[in-house]
């Protein structure tokens, strides 16, 4: 599995260190380094069950300094996810790429749920 974080995070270091305590291997990526491309992220938004804004790191400096907010409402599908591509400070993190579903942010419980039904958690 992929978990894309960006390492001074507070959310991410607690996803993280759930995964360690659950003996979770995963592969990491910095997403300031390594930004998620618009074709990723346009095959990972059906996996998540989620809109589009769900990727939007709503509380990031980026996010707010260039009043994206006011944005989205005139963008496609495909715009945002190509705006998403341009900075990795935007998108929200963690990610966590499972088979089958992808989740965005951390949540223990449905971390919890989608770790169990893909056989990672007991």
């Amino acid at each position: 599995m992929l978990f894309i974080e960006y390492p001074t995070c507070s959310t991410c270091k607690r996803a993280k260190k759930y995964l360690t305590e659950h003996n979770i291997a995963f592969e990491e990526r910095n997403i300031k380094e390594e930004n998620p491309t618009a074709e990723e992220l346009g095959a990972w938004l059906p996996k998540s069950g989620k809109e589009v804004k769900a990727f939007f790191n709503t509380s990031g400096q980026v996010y707010r300094s260039e009043n994206i907010k006011d944005k989205l409402p005139t963008l496609s599908e495909s715009e945002k996810l190509a705006l998403l591509a341009t900075n990795g400070m935007l998108v929200k993190r963690p990610i966590l790429i499972l088979p089958d579903t992808v989740l965005v942010g951390f949540k223990e419980a449905e971390w919890d749920e989608a770790l169990r039904r893909n056989g990672f958690l007991k």
